[in-house]
Order: C-alpha cells, then sequence, then structure tokens
C-alpha cells in the first residue's frame, strides 16, 4: 500500500502543477488533487506513527489529530479567501461526523474483526465525552438558539466570543491531560503496549511532514477553485461537498492511522485519534477559523443550519453512548458506520 501512495504522489505532485498551470478541465483537476492529497496525507500520517512512537500514546494522538486536521484547516482558509463559507462550516460538520462515526466507526470495526474485545482507557472517555458536550451541544447550538434574535453584526460578536472562549479552553484542557494530570489516570493498558520502532528517524519523519504540508498547502488552494464546477456537473450541493468530499479528503491523514492503531490493538491511540480530532475541530479549528474570517472580505459566524447542528449532536450522544464504557468490538463500529452512511444519504438528498 506504501508504494501505491509514493507513486500516486510521485505522479500526483507534478500532474497537479501542470494541469493547474494549463487549465485542464476542472472536473478531471479536481479527482486529481483529491487523490494526490490523500497520498500526502498518507505520508503525513506515517511521519506522525513515527513520532508518536517516540512520544507515548497521549501525545502521539494528539500528533496524529493535529497534523491530520492540518490538512482541513488548510484547505478551509483557502475556502474562506474564496468566500465559500457554506463550505467551510459544512467541511467542519462533516470532520465532526467523519471522526465520530466514520474513522472510530472503521477502527472498532476492522480491530473487533481481528479482537473480540478492546479497551481503551475510560477515564479518558468520560472526559472526552465531557468536552465533547461541551463543544457541539454549547457552544455550537447555543449560537443557533439566540442568533434566531439577533442582527449580523451581534451574530458575529458572539461567534467571535465564543471562538475564543473554545480556544482557551482547548488549551486548558491541553494542560490538564498532558501536564497536571499527566498519569494521574492510568489504565492498565496504557501500561501493555508493546516495544515498537518508528518506521522512520524523528529527523526524517519532521522532514517529510513538512514538505507534505508544504504540496498540500498548495493542491488545496487549486482544489478549492474546482468546487463550483463539479457541483454544477454532478448536480452537488456546496452542503455536499464539504460534509461528505472535503470533509474524507482533509482527514484522510488521521482515517489510516486510526484504522492502523485499531488493527495493532492500540485502541488508546485510536480512540485518541478520532475523539481528539473531532475535539480540536471543534475547540480550535472552527473557533480559529473564525477568527481568520475576520480579515477575509466575508466573515464567518459560528453558526450552522439545522441538519448540521441535529447530525452533530446525534453523532455526538451516541459515541457517549458506546464509548463510556472503555470497550468495543465490531458490532460498535458497524452501528457508528450505519449512522454515517444515513446521514451521507441525509446530505446527498438536502
Amino acid at each position: 500500500m506504501n508504494k501505491i501512495f509514493a507513486l500516486l504522489v510521485f505522479i500526483g505532485v507534478p500532474l497537479s502543477i501542470i494541469g493547474g498551470l494549463l487549465h485542464w478541465p476542472s472536473v478531471i483537476m479536481f479527482a486529481v488533487y483529491c487523490v494526490t492529497i490523500i497520498a500526502l496525507a498518507s505520508y503525513m500520517g506515517r511521519a506522525t506513527e513515527s513520532l508518536a512512537i517516540v512520544a507515548g500514546p497521549r501525545i502521539g494522538g494528539l500528533l496524529n489529530a493535529t497534523f491530520g486536521n492540518a490538512v482541513e484547516l488548510i484547505i478551509a482558509i483557502f475556502a474562506l479567501k474564496a468566500g465559500l463559507v457554506e463550505v467551510v462550516l459544512a467541511s467542519l460538520t462533516g470532520s465532526v461526523l467523519g471522526n465520530l462515526l466514520l474513522v472510530a466507526g472503521l477502527s472498532f470495526f476492522v480491530g473487533g474483526l481481528k479482537y473480540k474485545r478492546q479497551e481503551f482507557n475510560v477515564y479518558d472517555a468520560r472526559h472526552n465525552a465531557g468536552l465533547l458536550t461541551f463543544a457541539i451541544l454549547v457552544a455550537f447550538v447555543i449560537p443557533e438558539v439566540f442568533s434566531l434574535r439577533m442582527s449580523e453584526a451581534e451574530i458575529l460578536s458572539l461567534s467571535v466570543g465564543i471562538a475564543v472562549i473554545m480556544i482557551i479552553l482547548y488549551l486548558a484542557a491541553l494542560y490538564f491531560k498532558l501536564v497536571t494530570h499527566r498519569g494521574v489516570y492510568q489504565h492498565k493498558s496504557d501500561e501493555m503496549e508493546e516495544h515498537e520502532e518508528p518506521e522512520w528517524t524523528k529527523g526524517k519523519a519532521i522532514a517529510i511532514l513538512a514538505l507534505a504540508t508544504i504540496a498540500v498547502a498548495y493542491i488545496s488552494e487549486r482544489l478549492v477553485h474546482t468546487f463550483e464546477t463539479v457541483a454544477h456537473s454532478f448536480g452537488w450541493s456546496e452542503l455536499f461537498i464539504g460534509i461528505i468530499i472535503v470533509a474524507i479528503v482533509g482527514n484522510a491523514a488521521e482515517h489510516a492511522s486510526a484504522i492502523i492503531m485499531a488493527y495493532k490493538n492500540k485502541m488508546n491511540i485510536a480512540v485518541e485519534i478520532a475523539i481528539g480530532s473531532t475535539l480540536q475541530i471543534a475547540m480550535f479549528v472552527a473557533p480559529v477559523l473564525v477568527l481568520i474570517s475576520l480579515f477575509f472580505p466575508t466573515s464567518m459566524p459560528l453558526v450552522f443550519s439545522l441538519p448540521e447542528l441535529a447530525a452533530m449532536a446525534t453523532s455526538v450522544l451516541l459515541m457517549i453512548v458506546l464509548s463510556n464504557d472503555g470497550d468495543t468490538n465490531w458490532f460498535e463500529g458497524a452501528t457508528l458506520l450505519a449512522a454515517y452512511t444515513i446521514m451521507g444519504i441525509g446530505f446527498y438528498l438536502l
């Protein structure tokens, strides 16, 4: 598989540059850009996995989530620059659904096919449940409720205030988990991880990560400009492109990493990637995009549509119910995947 991704990178990056300069058809370039970004994301995933082995499961999961979300953050910034606010909000929704239902679902399902029962840190699960409830049910739903009786300027002011609070709380959560309470809620499975050698050295992993991120940034800018033509060609809405297409392409790195970790029975890292990435999207990436949008002609308030809010809230509640016991199996994975499929059909038909 790694050889296939290497081939796709060596073919896809030059094609992306040449096709963009020669103005090849947008539909063709959309496919080239998406495949190339996914291939580059695999390199980012392997680099972060090497760093994760050195850093440990919690910091490793954070690294995977961060650099997995870096792709989507880059795409979203260029989309905001182009004034595609609805696509950005939809891609944020798609990331929440993709991480909680698709990534976690595939991880639980694939890992469950190999192991009848897989355990992960129940204390982390309960801690994350509280943060998920805050990030989605409080910080996303409240602006929607209050916005019904506010002007556009007031909605933007509320969004900026919420964005600042969420960033502060997210940083506080990291400080809590990695500094003040590091190791306090240790789980027996944390101590049973076998020693594994990283694929790449620390220096090589960082270099590959940097080069892949630069390439993704260049291709993402090109990708954004194909959205309108592709939407008209296939009859897709901007909502569907953001929630399904951009979210899957943008989160390809952690998709692969989480599934690999689950297959190796490293569920602490797999769960940290899926849920940690969701929290990072909701509590850091979304607020940062709100603040960045203030420097563009079209600002982005933190107000989602009713279907988006309902889908995210349902995903959070389902994940909390399934993960609160600290273990999982293939059937729970299938349940999450079924929920993702139902929502995907719904957004396609909207």
